[in-house]
C-alpha cells in the first residue's frame, strides 16, 4: 500500500498534480503528455507543460477546474500556480525564501501580490477554485445596507469583509482570507446567523466599505460644531481651520492642557486651549475618522482623508507623533477647491517670466528643477508648469507621493509603498512610457537625480522638486550626491528657488518709512533704495490684525550659460557658482527679489529680513529693476 501511495506521489512530482489527475480522470493519455513534453522542449521562451497541452487542445478549462476541484486538498497554491503559468518555478522559490528569512509571518501569496509577481485578482481566483469558495467582487454588488449598520465599519475594515445579502438563514459574507477561523467566528457572532463565505479581493472590500458609508453618510445630518461632544469639538478644529484658511492645525498636549493652533500664512496662532483630559478622546476620534490604529498610543502614524464640509472639500494629511505628554496631531490641509494658478500667475516680474517660459519650460529637453524649504509652494509651482505643458501634442507622465492634484490628460502615478509600488520602480518604468516631458516628485536621493539627467540626456524635458536653501544650493547638493559634474552641467536648464512672504492687507495699508536699523540690516547706506514707496499693514478685523493678508512667492531663477557650466565642471564652491550666476548669468537672488517687491508695495521689509536668505550684499533698487523688468 505504501509502495503505491510512493509511486502516486512520484508520478504527481514528475508529471505536476494537475496533469496527474487528468490523466487519471482519462481526460488525457501518456501518448499526448509525452507528445506534448517534446514541443515544450523546443519552445523558446520555455512554457508549462499544462500549458502546451492546452495549446495542443488536449485538455480545455473545464478538465482543469473540474481535476482542481475534485482533488482540492491534495494541492499547495504556489506548486499550483507554476504549474498553471501564472508564476515561474524562480519566483515561486523566490518568495519561499523571503518567507523563510521573515520568520513565516507572511502568506506566500501576500509575498507575490506585494513583490508583483501576480496579480491579486489572478491569485484570489485560483484560490476560489483551490478552496471552494466562491469568488465575488463586493465593490460591484448590490449590499445589504441593514446588514452593514448592524457594526461599526471599522470591525469590516480591521477584519478585511464584508456581508453581502441574506438568503433564508444564511448570509453570505465575502472575506479577504475565509480560512482566518477567528475572523469568521467573529462574522457568525455578530450576525448571529450561518455565514457562507465567499472570497475577495481585499482591495474590492475595501472600496465597497467606503462606497457603502458614502452612501450612509448621504442621509446624515449635517456636520455639527459644539464644545459639548468630542465628536462636535474635533469637528469645529477642523472646520474653523478650513474657514481660517489655514495649512496647517496643530493639536499639542502640554503638561497641564492640550492647545489648538492654525498655521496661517506660514505663522503660528492659538486658537484655544482644551482641557488635557479630553485629549485621549479627541486624539482616537481623530483616528477614527482618518482610519489609524486606535489601540496603538506607541508609535507614530500617518494617514489621510478626504473631508467634505459644505461648499470646501480639501484633503487632509495626518501625522500623529508621541510626545512626554501624550499624541500630538498635525493635519496638513490641502484644499481640492483652489484653481491652479497659470504661469503668469506665479508671481514672478515680468523679464524673469518672460524667460523661465521660452528658455526653460519650452526647451525640448532638460531638467528644470523648482527648490525651496517645505511649505515654500513648489508644488504648486511645479503644477502650474505641468498644466502650461499639458497640450496635445505633449506626453506627460508623473511620478508622485501622492498625487496633489488631478489634472486631465497627463499619466500621474501616486507612490503607494504599501503596495509595493516604490519611488524606485515606478522611475525604472517611466521612460518606456514614451513621455515627451516626464514629472518627477521630488528628487530625493542619487537613483531619482541620476534617473533625471539620464532622461534629459536621452530628449526629455524633465520637472522636479528639491529641498535646498537657493539655486546654487541645487548645483552643488547635486554634485555631493555624486552626479558627474559634465551630467550637471550639460542637462540643468533652469532651477527655480522660492519662498512665500506674506502680502500686506490691502485695507490697512499705509506708507511707510525705513528707519536705520532697518537699512543696516539690508546693507544700505539709504541712496540704494531710491524709487522705491515701502509699506506696512497697521492691523485690522480682515487681517486678524496682523497687517498682513495672503502670501505671495519670491522666486530666484538661475539660467545657466557657458561660463556657470565651466565653474560646474571645475567643481567651484558655493560662492564662487553664485559670483559667475550674478555676473554673467543675470542672477537676482532671493533677498533682491523681495526688496523688489517690498519696494513695489506688495509685502513688507520685515517679512523680506525674516523669510529670505542674505547671502550676498544685495545691488541697488534701480538695477535690480533693470534684471526683472519692473
Amino acid at each position: 500500500m505504501n509502495m503505491q501511495a510512493n509511486r502516486e506521489e512520484t508520478a504527481k512530482e514528475k508529471l505536476g498534480k494537475v496533469i496527474f489527475y487528468l490523466l487519471k480522470e482519462k481526460h488525457l493519455t501518456k501518448e499526448k503528455i509525452n507528445y506534448a513534453r517534446r514541443i515544450q522542449q523546443k519552445l523558446v521562451p520555455p512554457k508549462p507543460l499544462l500549458t502546451v497541452l492546452k495549446e495542443l487542445e488536449y485538455v480545455d478549462e473545464e478538465n482543469i477546474t473540474h481535476a482542481i476541484k475534485a482533488n482540492r486538498d491534495s494541492f499547495k497554491i504556489g506548486s499550483l500556480l507554476v504549474e498553471l503559468g501564472h508564476i515561474s518555478r524562480d519566483d515561486l522559490e523566490k518568495a519561499l525564501r523571503i518567507q523563510y528569512e521573515e520568520g513565516r509571518s507572511k502568506k506566500i501569496g501576500d509575498i507575490l501580490i506585494q513583490r508583483r509577481m501576480i496579480d491579486e485578482k489572478k491569485l484570489v481566483e485560483i484560490l476560489s477554485l483551490k478552496m471552494g469558495f466562491p469568488f465575488v467582487e463586493p465593490e460591484f454588488l448590490d449590499l445589504d445596507h441593514d446588514l452593514f449598520k448592524m457594526v461599526p465599519y471599522k470591525l469590516f475594515m480591521q477584519g478585511k469583509f464584508i456581508p453581502i445579502k441574506k438568503s433564508g438563514d444564511k448570509i453570505r459574507v465575502a472575506f479577504a482570507d475565509p480560512l482566518h477561523k477567528p475572523t469568521v467566528e467573529n462574522a457568525r457572532q455578530i450576525f448571529k446567523s450561518e455565514i457562507e463565505a465567499a472570497i475577495s479581493k481585499s482591495d474590492s472590500i475595501d472600496f465597497a466599505i467606503q462606497r457603502m458609508i458614502r452612501e450612509e453618510n448621504k442621509d446624515k445630518k449635517p456636520l455639527t460644531m459644539d464644545d459639548e461632544s468630542i465628536v462636535g469639538i474635533v469637528n469645529t478644529i477642523i472646520i474653523n481651520g478650513i474657514k481660517a484658511k489655514a495649512s496647517d492645525i496643530h493639536v499639542e498636549p502640554l503638561y497641564d492642557r492640550f492647545r489648538v493652533r492654525f498655521r496661517i500664512d506660514g505663522i503660528m496662532h492659538l486658537m484655544k486651549d482644551y482641557s488635557k483630559d479630553i485629549l485621549p478622546l479627541v486624539v482616537s476620534r481623530i483616528k477614527i475618522l482618518t482610519q489609524l490604529d486606535i489601540a496603538e498610543k506607541r508609535r507614530h502614524q500617518g494617514g489621510r482623508i478626504d473631508f467634505q464640509y459644505g461648499e470646501y472639500s480639501v484633503d487632509l494629511r495626518v501625522s500623529t507623533y508621541v510626545t512626554v505628554h501624550g499624541e500630538k496631531v498635525v493635519f496638513r490641509i490641502i484644499n481640492k477647491m483652489d484653481k491652479l494658478l497659470k504661469v503668469e500667475e506665479l508671481g514672478m516680474p515680468p523679464r524673469m517670466i518672460e524667460h523661465f517660459i521660452t528658455k526653460a519650460l519650452n526647451a525640448p529637453s532638460g531638467v528644470t528643477i523648482v527648490t525651496g524649504p517645505t511649505g515654500s509652494g513648489k508644488t504648486s509651482t511645479v503644477y502650474s508648469c505641468i498644466d502650461h505643458l499639458n497640450t496635445p501634442e505633449n506626453s506627460i507622465i508623473t511620478a508622485e507621493d501622492p498625487v496633489e492634484y488631478v489634472i486631465d490628460g497627463i499619466g500621474q502615478c501616486s507612490i503607494n509603498e504599501k503596495l509595493n509600488l516604490t519611488f524606485e520602480e515606478t522611475l525604472r518604468h517611466i521612460v518606456r512610457q514614451d513621455p515627451d516631458i516626464i514629472v518627477i516628485g521630488e528628487i530625493r536621493d542619487f537613483f531619482s537625480a541620476d534617473v533625471a539627467v539620464q532622461a534629459a540626456l536621452t530628449g526629455h524635458q524633465v520637472l522636479s522638486t528639491f529641498h535646498t536653501e537657493d539655486s546654487i544650493g541645487a548645483l552643488i547638493r547635486l554634485i555631493n550626491m555624486k552626479i558627474e559634474p559634465f551630467l550637471i552641467a550639460s542637462t540643468i536648464n533652469c532651477i527655480l528657488a522660492q519662498r512665500l512672504v506674506r502680502r500686506i492687507c490691502p485695507a490697512c495699508k499705509s506708507e511707510q518709512g525705513l528707519g536705520t536699523e532697518q537699512m543696516k540690516l539690508l546693507g544700505y547706506q539709504g541712496v540704494e533704495l531710491a524709487g522705491g514707496t515701502f509699506y506696512k499693514g497697521s492691523g485690522c478685523g480682515q487681517c486678524r490684525n496682523t497687517g498682513y493678508q495672503g502670501r505671495v512667492a519670491i522666486h530666484e531663477m538661475l539660467l545657466p550659460d557657458e561660463y556657470v557650466r565651466d565653474a560646474v565642471l571645475t567643481n567651484a564652491t558655493s560662492h564662487e557658482l553664485r559670483k559667475v550666476s550674478i555676473e554673467s548669468a543675470g542672477l537676482v537672488t532671493l533677498f533682491e527679489n523681495g526688496i523688489f517687491k517690498a519696494a513695489k508695495g506688495i509685502t513688507t521689509i520685515e517679512e523680506v529680513l525674516r523669510c529670505l536668505p542674505r547671502l550676498v550684499i544685495p545691488r541697488p533698487l534701480t538695477e535690480i529693476k533693470r534684471l526683472l523688468g519692473g
